[in-house]
């Protein structure tokens, strides 16, 4: 029977790196709650985010670390939790991470990839709200069945405050909640950035990890507003793979890079990037190009967040008031859900440079 200490323990975790920090757990604080048991060693290592992709290796090469560096008899047992990091106050109390999802142009799926986003980091056990700020075209409450729901309202503090609602797990407001679907919503600029702000803070979010906001296409009032008047964590950019989309994502990623908004770009999503026909699942076809949206993410230098296929399952799923992520049946749910990890590992990774950037600034 081995005869081991706690700081036996630690030194040997100390020889595991977090593959996207770049740090070993013990100097990155990741390890909890160690417990020596005769032969027995259980401890927690907390990660940045639920939605981690990398949550199995690092699992594996702590026990690996522990059989290596002190014996292999030990009986380990790690518990795999996590702590979602904040770089800065989200502008709203207890809101962790405002995620914002846009597009260059209209009809490239946005909203799709904004819902089952939200979707994929609850799943991953992540406290999750969604906001949808497309005030001309919102299309949240018919993807979540909700076409006739009407948020309720609360008072506290003297203030009244609005009640999300909440369905499959996450928080949702969207302007359509407020206004007659059947007609258009001729708001002025002003009247746009107000009701966007009411939004946010007039609303009782509670505790999230991440806040999700779904961006009206294009870059204009809407886009300024929100990253102007909150810190968010980054933007997530959707595209399809023909050269118009591309343009058009193009101007949309500098708008985020310019120096009066400078949001940290988490990544590209390329939505439709092929079609495959259910009765032939092993073919793609290309209809509108190949690999764009992977060659501007390289000519950008900004992560590739994942490929999204045209199929047909998807918009119903989306129609029926039911996202496709929520059926685990369904092949297409896992690409939203490698999706969803990965802007989350983005999210942490901004996170932790800018603490580290802030720690040699101070």
């Amino acid at each position: 029977m081995a005869n081991f200490s706690r700081e036996q323990v630690l030194q040997a975790l100390g020889n595991v790196e977090d593959p996207d920090l770049k740090k070993d757990l013990v100097t990155l604080n990741m390890i909890h709650d160690i417990n020596i048991d005769g032969n027995k060693l259980s401890f927690s290592v907390v990660l940045t985010t639920p939605a981690c992709p990398l949550k199995s290796m690092i699992e594996n090469a702590c026990r690996n670390a522990i059989h290596h560096f002190i014996a292999k008899d030990i009986e380990v047992h790690i518990n795999m939790t996590s702590r979602v990091t904040t770089q800065k106050d989200a502008g709203l109390p207890n809101v962790k991470n405002i995620v914002v999802v846009a597009s260059g142009k209209g009809g490239v799926g946005k909203s799709t990839v904004a819902v089952n986003l939200a979707l994929g980091l609850a799943q991953a056990g992540a406290k999750v709200g969604l906001i949808d700020a497309d005030i001309y075209g919102p299309s949240i409450p018919i993807m979540f069945g909700l076409e006739s729901a009407k948020p309720r309202a609360s008072q506290a503090d003297g203030k009244t405050r609005i009640e999300p609602i909440e369905k499959y797990g996450i928080k949702l407001l969207s302007i359509g909640f407020f206004t007659d679907p059947n007609q258009p919503v001729p708001w002025r600029g002003p009247m746009v950035s107000t009701a966007v702000k009411q939004l946010f803070n007039d609303a009782d979010w509670g505790e999230l990890d991440y806040l999700v906001v779904d961006l009206p296409p294009g870059t204009g009032d809407i886009h300024i507003t929100v990253t102007q008047s909150f810190p968010v964590a980054g933007a997530v950019v959707v595209t399809t793979p023909q050269n118009v989309a591309l343009a058009d994502a193009k101007k949309g990623i500098g708008m985020f890079m310019m120096n009066a908004i400078n949001v940290p770009l988490l990544g590209i999503v390329e939505n439709m990037s092929y079609f495959t026909p259910a009765e032939l699942p092993e073919n793609r076809y290309y209809i509108f190009g190949q690999g764009g949206g992977q060659k501007l993410a390289v000519q950008l230098d900004v992560p590739f967040l994942g490929e999204i296929p045209l199929v047909k399952s998807i918009s119903e799923s989306g129609d029926a008031g039911r996202p496709v992520i929520l059926d685990s049946d369904n092949p297409m749910s896992k690409a939203f859900e490698d999706m969803a990890s990965r802007v989350a590992q983005q999210v942490a990774i901004n996170n932790a440079a800018a603490f580290e950037k802030n720690v040699a600034n101070n």
